[in-house]
Order: structure tokens, then sequence, then C-alpha cells
């Protein structure tokens, strides 16, 4: 398993966001982690993410623990809903600043979406100045640039325009095929359905499944997934 985590739980004050969730994620997976707002999906990825402390339980990822070690993140590509950047910062010098920062250590550049977005052509121009959904193809071409074995997409294609959300999700399906781990939020239905191979619903703090999406579909006797957690959600107020 890339990543196993095990009773897994937060609290912020008196709220209880995550409660002893456990589960695990394996290559060649894509898996949609859905789930009304507040039902915790923020805060299980900032907990894998490292970027939240749990109150208890572990976290596994490529067989070592989370805690108290930061090597891990090298293995993962991370794209944030939204992208905070030095504003005065030109997207050259960004790329530039990165790739300093992670000192690659030889792995090859994945620089496809850079090339795909056409962003050299934009090199020049600083941060502040760019529109959501140029920041968002920086955010994107940033998380796989370093070629990762796992790859955590927050909202991947909100902002872009339709072209570029349909080169993203070229990109997705084509890392998922190199055996890549890829774990994707998005209220985008439609999205999902053509990019996942498992559905991890969450609500109120719990994991209430992890499946398949041909499990899914054949419980609910729906093809599509929004049909189908629509059906669930409805079977479970009844």
């Amino acid at each position: 398993m890339l990543i196993r985590v095990q009773e897994l739980s937060k609290s912020f004050r008196k709220l209880e966001v995550l409660k002893n969730v456990s589960v695990s994620f394996d290559a060649n997976q894509c898996v949609a982690i859905i789930g009304p707002n507040g039902s915790g999906k923020t805060t299980f990825i900032k907990s894998v993410l490292g970027m939240v402390i749990p109150d208890s339980g572990e976290i596994i990822v490529s067989d070592k623990n989370i805690k108290n070690n930061f090597h891990y993140r090298e293995a993962i590509g991370y794209m944030p809903q939204i992208g905070r950047y030095p504003e005065n910062t030109t997207m050259g010098q960004l790329f530039n600043m990165i790739k300093d920062i992670r000192k690659h250590n030889g792995v090859s550049l994945d620089e496809e979406l850079i090339e795909s977005f056409h962003l050299p052509s934009l090199y020049n121009k600083r941060m502040r100045t760019l529109s959501g959904g140029t920041r968002q193809k920086v955010s994107a071409a940033l998380s796989f640039l370093f070629n990762p074995e796992i790859l955590i997409l927050d909202e991947p294609t909100a902002g872009l325009d339709p072209l570029s959300a349909e080169i993203l999700k070229d990109k997705i399906q084509q890392e998922r095929k190199k055996n890549k781990l890829i774990l994707i939020t998005s209220h985008i239905m439609n999205d999902l359905d053509e990019l996942s191979s498992h559905v991890m619903y969450m609500l109120e703090g719990n994991l209430m499944f992890f499946k398949t999406m041909e499990e899914l579909k054949a419980e609910t006797g729906e093809e599509r997934l929004g049909k189908a957690m629509a059906k669930l959600m409805k079977q479970q107020t009844n």
C-alpha cells in the first residue's frame, strides 16, 4: 500500500472533524474523495500532507510513518484548490525557485503541462497579474513537475477553461497508467466519473465507504457517479 491511514482522529476545540478514519490506497488507483462541505475531506488531505497534525492515529506512506518525517513529501505532488504564491515573483522565477528548493536529485522533470498550457510565453509576467485560471495552470504544472508517485489534487479543474480542463484530465489519466496513486477532491461529478477508479465518501468526519466505481454502480444500478451518490444518500435518509 502506498498510503495506509489507521484510526485517524482530529478535533478543533469541541468540533470533531475526523473520527477514527481508517483507509488504504495503492498504486494504479484514482480515488475520488467526496462528501458535503464540512465532512472532513480537507482535514484528511492536509493530515496526509503533514499540514495538520492529527490527535491520534497513524499515517503510513510508502511503509514509513510520517510522524516527525518530512522526507516522505518528496513522493507527493500537491495541487491546492487555490495556489498562494509570492505576488511580485515572475512565473519563470517561481518555477526556478521551486526547482532550486526541491533539488530534484536526478529525477527527470515532467514539464509536459508547462508546454501544453503554453506557460513559457508568460514567464515574465508577475504572479499578481495572472488570472485565477492561469494560477490554476501553474499549480497543476508544479504538482506534476517532479514526477511524484502520489498526486493529491484539490478541485483540479475549477477555474480552468474547457480546453485546459481536458488537457489536465488527459494528463491525470496518463499518470495513472504509470502505476501512480492519485487522490482527487472535486464537486464536478462528471470529471470524477471520467477519472476515478474508486470512491471514498465522507460524512461528518466519518468514512462512510470506500468502494470501486464498479461496486458503487452495481449496488445502485446507476451508471453516473452523481446519480449513484444521490440514490445512496436518499437511502440513508429514509
